[in-house]
């Protein structure tokens, strides 16, 4: 008889404000009540959108996300917090770490949920990339 893996230890959220925080509900789930891998994908492109649009003050496309790792299932009902990073800030790009944890709703535990490093670039009203500039 194979041995089971040990229980994960409890884990901790980064430190601040997480960028976004949604209830997962029904109609984000498949037929077994896990949140589909797609919606969880979307809030955390909304929460790192959010934090490019601020490094970049302005318009900013999402142009890649990278390494997206689920490590746990959502269920509805469940907060789903989404933590972002600037890892990195070039001329006119920027990767973000993000990071979306859950909590369900009758407890106080949270759980890593997925992670992945998403790039943005900053654009103009004509949708082209334009230079990351520092407020005046």
């Amino acid at each position: 008889m194979g041995e089971s893996a040990p229980e994960a230890p409890p884990e901790s959220p980064p430190d601040g404000i997480p960028m976004i925080r949604a209830i997962a509900m029904p109609a984000d789930s498949n037929a077994n009540g896990d949140i589909f891998g797609g919606w969880i994908m979307s809030q955390m492109d909304l929460a790192a959108g959010n934090l490019a649009a601020r490094v970049s003050h302005g318009r900013c496309a999402t142009v890649a996300a990278d390494a997206m790792t689920f490590l746990r299932p959502v269920k509805i009902g469940d907060e789903v917090s989404v933590y972002c990073t600037l890892l990195s800030r070039g001329r006119t790009s920027m990767k973000i770490a993000v990071e979306a944890w859950r909590r369900a709703r009758i407890t106080a535990e949270e759980y890593r949920v997925t992670r992945a490093t998403f790039t943005f670039v900053a654009i103009d009203a004509e949708g082209k990339p334009r230079p990351i500039t520092s407020p005046e």
